[in-house]
């Protein structure tokens, strides 16, 4: 599928007079993954509920998926996005099978009220496979580790084939070596064929690996620069998004930022 998958323009977003998010304009290529990093509070969580419908800019135009906001069925457009949030893992109901909240991606609901088809079954099954977690579908989701919970929460994302997958600091919560394993586990996935088009939403640039083909730096609400990650991830670049003294290396492939 040829194309933007995300096309802002000019974008802003007003709450009570309080301005959030101002003049982005933004758009990303179908099969290329970004990185949206930014400190908290520099408004990446309402940029992320702008591009999923959630809420509506006050100025601009978004056009998702070819879909110009306005003009479509915001729920069913939403069911080709799918969105991987550590916030989301206290919702999901603690006494499912790994498999049924897998299944709950089907609707987009948290929890599962329906009867499942065989056919539905096994395609979550096989997302899980996929994942290279098919051994837990059996367990009760409150009793994964926070690594598994995490490749579960994509599953749920993967399992109605989305277009655009939205990472939402998915690695919040891992510890390091669960982190690691993760960040490899989704470099895998963005290299298979059958990969959505990826937003990683983070403020650790450790995190930004080598299928990252684009980096877009958000501070107080404002795009402050969009690029190649050689060319946006600088001690430069850092010292502004962070408003401290930054040192950027390179230890292989990994970046890191060291704080002066």
């Amino acid at each position: 599928m040829p194309g933007a998958v995300v096309e802002l323009e000019n974008v802003s977003f007003c709450r009570k007079e309080r301005q959030i998010l101002s003049d982005i304009s933004w758009r990303i290529e179908t099969g290329r993954h970004w990185a949206l990093l930014g400190a908290n509070g520099s408004g990446k969580t309402t940029l992320l509920k702008i591009l999923t419908g959630y809420e509506w800019p006050t100025f601009g135009s978004v056009r998702v998926l070819g879909e110009r906001f306005g003009l479509c069925d915001i729920g069913r457009l939403r069911k080709l996005i799918g969105w991987v949030s550590s916030a989301m893992t206290q919702r999901l109901p603690m006494q499912d099978r790994a498999v049924d909240v897998v299944a709950s991606g089907l609707d987009a609901s948290i929890g599962l009220y329906r009867h499942v088809t065989d056919e539905e079954y096994n395609k979550s099954l096989f997302v899980l496979k996929q994942l290279q977690v098919e051994s837990v579908a059996p367990q009760h989701y409150g009793t994964l580790s926070q690594g598994e919970m995490q490749k579960v929460l994509i599953a749920r994302a993967l399992v109605c084939q989305p277009k655009l997958l939205i990472l939402d600091e998915p690695c919040i919560g891992l510890d390091p070596a669960a982190r690691q394993r993760f960040l490899t586990d989704l470099a895998g996935l963005a290299k298979s064929d059958q990969a959505p088009t990826m937003i990683l939403v983070t403020h650790h640039i450790e995190e930004i690996g080598p299928w990252i083909e684009n980096v877009l730096l958000l501070k107080d609400g404002k795009v402050q620069s969009q690029g190649s990650p050689d060319d946006i991830i600088t001690s430069e670049q850092m010292s502004t998004l962070f408003d401290s003294s930054c040192w950027v290396y390179r230890t292989g492939v990994k970046y890191c930022l060291q704080i002066n």
